[in-house]
């Protein structure tokens, strides 16, 4: 049967440091680390100068729908007998005990693999376990990442800058004496909010320790006081946006101050339409984010919906830009037409809407127009969307700017709503009710259940509560669950009845 090899690509550090050799002799500039070395091989557009690269890969996954063995070791151990390369490094942990033992040994042994390394993942073993814990939206529940301790370096903080996001969100920048850090030259890391500053009651001219949180970002992480210049003052926080110079603001219970000029500070415009383009949104071939701000400052563009009255002959004179670029970039932006209606939203960029919360208001509401209906009391009545939520929804809609934008983008065929293909077979049969699916199944998939569930107006949770209108039990349903269920008189069902139901 079909199955999925997953791992990761690496460039073990005896091969790093045969490139470097071959720089030095070409004299050429020496690459500074192995693993930011790995990434950029991968981003390379000619595959055969990649094939010269010494690349290695570790696989620690198999993903299959047919259940051959019952654990994720027994997987691991079975791919390796055929010849995948999975790390001989991995270890069956039987306590909690036994898991802290093999992260504080690998602390000292890992500075002899022939590789980097900045930590130990843990893993559930039992892979119906895996299934029953699932997914957040952006990692698996059965799984957690153990980082060593970073390294740690001190230098002079010289100068705060202030970035502006695409929200209007200002980020103060800590510019930094360069310094050698994990590999990279160190020259910047952010500061957060006013709070952060407040708190480390960082300044100019302090003496900083920095880290790179998991090894890649770099953070100060404290000041070291004794070295403070004698006519030091405290840092006062911007008051104004430094790209247009509008005043900021800072509601309660925000933690950044915002530049509210939206539609006229720069970075927000491009940052905006930037957002649009992205891979998890309207995901536009042919169109970078250098080239955006670059048809923004040629009065191209001021916003996501100017995308769309692009022509080839408008693009074509642009620096760096030939006939077929300009071609390939409007029949990127033509083929977005194609996205659904729930990447759509996203890529609008309203604040707070994320894609989980997205997916959630797109299956809600059907249509840009239901949403931007909807009152208050209508916003929070849908699952997992709080106050904060259905008040951005709520601003952005009051202003009649973005409604603008939205009849553009209409106008040019941008899906605004739920096709009509994925509504058929939608059903509210299940409205209200809130199911957990728990056990092996033979009829359908975990995922075809709850999606099953989802389709007909349900909802999945991934845990019993008073809330819960039925437990739907495979095979080897936990006996913590069963004793749960019974104890909140919860109905059991089977799959079968679940289909029965739906049917």
């Amino acid at each position: 049967s079909d199955f999925e090899m997953r791992g990761e690509i690496i460039l073990p550090l005896d091969g790093f440091r045969k490139m470097n050799e071959e720089r030095i002799e070409n004299e050429e500039e020496e690459y500074k680390n192995p693993r930011n070395t790995a990434s950029g091989s991968l981003k390379l557009q000619d595959s055969a100068e990649v094939a010269k690269r010494p690349l290695d890969c570790l696989l620690y996954q198999v993903v299959t729908e047919e259940r051959k063995y019952k654990t994720h070791y027994e997987n691991l151990e079975n791919a390796r007998k055929v010849g995948f390369k999975v790390p001989k490094t991995i270890a069956l942990a039987k306590t909690i005990d036994a898991v802290f033992d093999f992260v504080e040994d690998w602390d000292l042994k890992r500075h002899d693999l022939p590789y980097e390394t900045d930590g130990v993942v843990i893993k559930v073993n039992n892979l119906q376990q895996q299934d029953e814990l699932g997914y957040t939206a952006k990692a698996p529940r059965w799984a957690i990442a153990y980082k060593f301790k970073a390294e740690q370096v001190s230098t002079v903080l010289e100068e705060i800058t202030y970035q502006v996001g695409r929200t209007g969100a200002i980020t103060p920048v800590a510019n930094l004496k360069p310094v050698q850090l994990a590999g990279t030259i160190v020259k910047r890391a952010s500061l957060h909010n006013a709070d952060q500053i407040d708190k480390l009651d960082i300044r100019i001219n302090d003496t900083v320790f920095v880290e790179k949180g998991g090894e890649i970002i770099p953070k100060i992480i404290a000041v070291d006081v004794s070295k403070r210049p004698d006519d030091s003052e405290p840092t006062k926080y911007a008051t104004n946006c430094p790209e247009c110079n509008t005043e900021l603001i800072r509601s309660e219970g925000d933690a950044k101050h915002y530049c509210p000029n939206d539609f006229g500070c720069a970075p927000q415009i491009t940052g905006r339409i930037q957002h649009f383009i992205s891979r998890k949104a309207m995901d536009i071939d042919g169109l970078g984010g250098e080239t955006v701000d670059l048809l923004r400052k040629e009065g191209l563009i001021q916003n996501y919906a100017d995308l769309y009255e692009l022509t080839v002959d408008q693009v074509i004179p642009l620096e760096r830009m030939a006939e077929k670029s300009a071609q390939n970039m409007v029949a990127g932006i033509l083929k977005s037409k194609e996205i659904p209606f729930e990447k759509v939203l996203f890529a609008l960029g309203i604040r707070f809407v994320g894609e989980t919360v997205a997916k959630k208001l797109a299956k809600h509401f059907k249509s840009i127009d239901n949403l931007l209906e909807a009152d208050l009391e209508t916003l929070v009545s849908v699952d997992e969307i709080g106050s904060r939520i259905a008040q951005s929804i709520i601003d952005f809609s009051n202003n009649l700017e973005n409604i603008q934008l939205i009849n553009r983008l209409k106008s040019h065929g941008v899906k605004l709503e739920v096709s009509a293909e994925s509504l058929e077979g939608q059903t509210d049969k299940l409205a209200g009710k809130v199911f957990v699916v728990s056990g092996v199944f033979h009829q359908m998939s975990r995922n075809e259940l709850k999606k099953a569930i989802e389709d007909n107006g349900g909802k999945v949770s991934s845990s019993i509560s008073k809330k819960t209108s039925f437990i739907v039990a495979g095979d080897n349903m936990g006996p913590s669950k069963l004793e749960k269920a019974e104890n909140l008189e919860v109905p059991i069902i089977s799959e079968q009845d679940f289909i029965d139901m739906i049917n």
